[in-house]
């Protein structure tokens, strides 16, 4: 078999018709642009539309109101224990830890792990020994004042 030019093959893809070439190109004339107006000329360039709107209305005014983006939402957030649900449940001279207070059924665990605990304000009559829990300034008081102790 003889080879020769007439005998080549396209390899790639035929290049894209220009635009404006001929109306039997059927892209001439106004080359798909429609018919006059600002949308028609080259280097056309409307006016955002939407930045207008945008930049008319009010803004969020007061503190927080634009930090969604720096807000942690995930975070998990401490469950608060009542002083007065502790004494309830201890007896004094008790150590209370979160694992007691799930043994209890005072807290719950989410999944399986314990959520972190802050014990708040109540009155207690009982020296408890309080550890592993954040602590309110008032319970902390109330706490030391019946002779218990929290660390």
């Amino acid at each position: 078999m003889s080879t020769g030019l007439h005998t080549l093959r396209r390899v790639t893809a035929r290049p894209k018709r220009r635009l404006g070439r001929g109306q039997s190109s059927g892209a001439g004339k106004t080359s798909g642009r429609g018919t006059k107006g600002q949308n028609a000329r080259a280097g056309r360039k409307k006016r955002p539309e939407m930045r207008d709107i945008i930049k008319k209305l009010p803004k969020r005014r007061g503190f927080g109101k634009n930090r969604a983006r720096t807000v942690v939402g995930n975070r998990v957030r401490a469950v608060p224990v009542a002083l007065s649900r502790l004494d309830a449940a201890f007896e004094s001279g008790a150590s209370v830890t979160p694992q007691d207070l799930v043994e209890r059924g005072i807290v719950k665990r989410r999944g399986r792990t314990i959520p972190p605990i802050k014990i708040t304000a109540g009155e207690t009559s009982k020296k408890l020994s309080i550890t592993g829990c954040a602590i309110s300034a008032s319970a902390r008081a109330a706490l030391e004042k019946a002779g218990g102790s929290a660390t």
